[in-house]
């Protein structure tokens, strides 16, 4: 496999040009938040020119070889295996580069990459003077990762905005560049997108929002940033809401998950937030099974007492 692997690499890297910082047996625990994870059999991470040429080329090749590719943003959402990820993980975060605005009607387009961080795009609107983004300051994550799970959070997600998107998909057995209008929030839905129901890479996306006063805009994402620390989404390794929070069981999920006395509940290294519910945390030694072995006992736990069935929102990738 690893053979293979580094043909692909060296192929695409000959025809485009681009640089890409390469790691073998990479530990993933170095790549998102929950700070767990087993080797990924090669980490890479494209930047600058030929970028998208390059990730074309990649996945081309990787097709036609049978290796598999999983594509990574912040890492803010995922669990990743103990026993590592097989194949190429494709790291979009060197893929971030300059904002770009122009005028568009009464509003004003925003141009992200896909490997923008989401609490610097909410900066970049705000010197913009835009409004719009203010719910995503101080989240983890990209906005390719936002895209893909529809990031929501104060009344607010991402597709409320989204203009159109860009991206890498196959068509005809070959990827290619395509580019898809946003209409109406078509084939979003809460915490989902048509990216889950495609093998495709984001690329870049445009964003309509309005000019705002600067003053007040800093003031709500000042607001939202201080709200995610008195929440406690900084004190420990962890990656938000463990469950889905749409309140279709007529309540909040930590809300549900605190009234069966769970807060603190703890496997191995991970427990059960004991100032949050919704919330697992790494306190320090959790293994990946750890946090799995405790999200599964919770959903357990609480469809046992109440016959609901809580979602994960973290999604387990890798080798398990």
């Amino acid at each position: 496999m690893k053979q293979k692997i580094k043909q692909i690499i060296e192929l695409s890297i000959k025809k485009t040009g681009c640089e890409v910082d390469v790691r073998y047996d990479e530990p993933m625990s170095e790549h998102t938040t929950f700070k767990v994870g087993g080797p990924a059999d090669c980490w890479l991470r494209p930047d600058g020119e030929g970028f998208s040429s390059f990730c074309i080329s990649l996945l081309n090749s990787a097709k036609k070889e049978k290796v598999p590719v999983f594509i990574i943003g912040g890492g803010a959402n995922i669990v990743v295996s103990d026993l590592g990820i097989r194949g190429i993980t494709l790291d979009m975060g060197g893929w971030n580069g300059e904002s770009v605005w122009t005028l568009c009607k009464n509003e004003e387009e925003i141009i992200f990459k896909s490997g923008k961080n989401i609490d610097e795009a909410a900066d970049d609107a705000l010197a913009a003077g835009l409004s719009g983004f203010e719910f995503l300051a101080g989240m983890p994550g990209t906005i390719g990762g936002a895209l893909w799970m529809n990031a929501r959070c104060y009344g607010s997600e991402i597709s409320d905005f989204v203009s159109w998107v860009e991206f890498a998909v196959q068509e005809k057995g070959e990827y290619c560049i395509k580019r898809i209008e946003v209409k109406n929030k078509e084939g979003f839905a809460y915490k989902e997108s048509p990216f889950q129901k495609m093998d495709c890479l984001i690329l870049s996306a445009a964003f309509k929002l309005k000019k705002g006063n600067k003053e007040e805009i800093l003031k709500v994402m000042d607001n939202n940033r201080q709200d995610r620390q008195d929440k406690g989404h900084y004190l420990y390794p962890c990656a938000g809401s463990a469950f889905k929070n749409n309140r279709a069981f007529g309540k909040p999920t930590g809300q549900i998950i605190d009234e069966l006395g769970l807060k603190g509940f703890k496997k191995g290294g991970a427990q059960i937030a004991d100032f949050h519910a919704n919330i697992v945390i790494n306190t320090g030694s959790a293994k990946a099974q750890d946090i799995r072995l405790l999200i599964d006992e919770t959903a357990e736990k609480v469809k046992a007492a109440f016959g609901f069935e809580l979602e994960p929102e973290i999604l387990f990738v890798g080798d398990w």
